[in-house]
């Protein structure tokens, strides 16, 4: 099951390419659809308030950022593999942020 906070490689296509992205869409173990909302990490800040520093876990080879820009969703069976899970204070960052873009 994809919970909030887990990392996993997605490949976002010939311009996005392969990159870990974080599973921002809440846990639901009986969901109508079986899409799973992400953001994806990127090593190129552009600084902002689209952005949320990732603290550089062991899974990820560079300092990251995840930009809430570029969210996205797709099925939960495209999901690659599970890297690890970034901390539960980033994700309540990032969730900030998601705010702050849809202005809620």
């Amino acid at each position: 099951m994809r919970r909030p906070g887990d990392v996993h490689l997605l490949d976002l296509g010939l311009a996005g390419k392969v990159r870990p992205v974080v599973v921002v869409s809440r846990f639901d173990p009986d969901p109508p659809r079986t899409l799973v909302v992400y953001v994806p990490l990127t090593s190129q800040p552009r600084s902002g308030a689209y952005e949320v520093a990732i603290p550089t876990p062991p899974f990820l080879d560079a300092r990251s950022v995840a930009n809430v820009q570029a969210i996205g969703s797709v099925p939960a069976t495209v999901l690659g593999r599970r890297l690890g899970r970034i901390p539960e204070a980033t994700l309540n960052e990032i969730r900030g942020a998601l705010r702050y873009i849809f202005e809620i």
